[in-house]
């Protein structure tokens, strides 16, 4: 039996969305996370969150949405855009 719940969304007032979830990552994606954290704060000048990072990096790569094309398009669209952009390697770790 799954004794996990299903993450509460909710939309937001600038016309997104916002869920809560739970992921488990190694730490040496822990440490990309801080570093993209890192150069977030700097371009903008204030202390950035892990949860906002990751926001951000999501945005950034995002797929065109395959889901509002036409039937016949989505099909060519859903496969040409399963690529998963990741965090850069750091390099020296273990």
């Amino acid at each position: 039996m799954n004794d996990r719940i299903t993450p509460p969304m909710h939309a937001t007032p600038d016309g997104e969305a916002e869920l809560s979830l739970v992921v488990r990552l190694p730490w040496e994606d822990v440490a990309r996370l801080g570093q993209e954290a890192g150069r977030l704060a700097a371009q903008m000048q204030r202390p950035v969150t892990l949860d906002e990072a990751v926001s951000q990096r999501l945005r950034s790569s995002r797929p065109s949405a395959a889901h509002a094309k036409p039937a016949g398009e989505q099909s060519a669209a859903v496969t040409s855009n399963t690529s998963v952009t990741s965090l850069p390697r750091i390099s020296g770790t273990a």
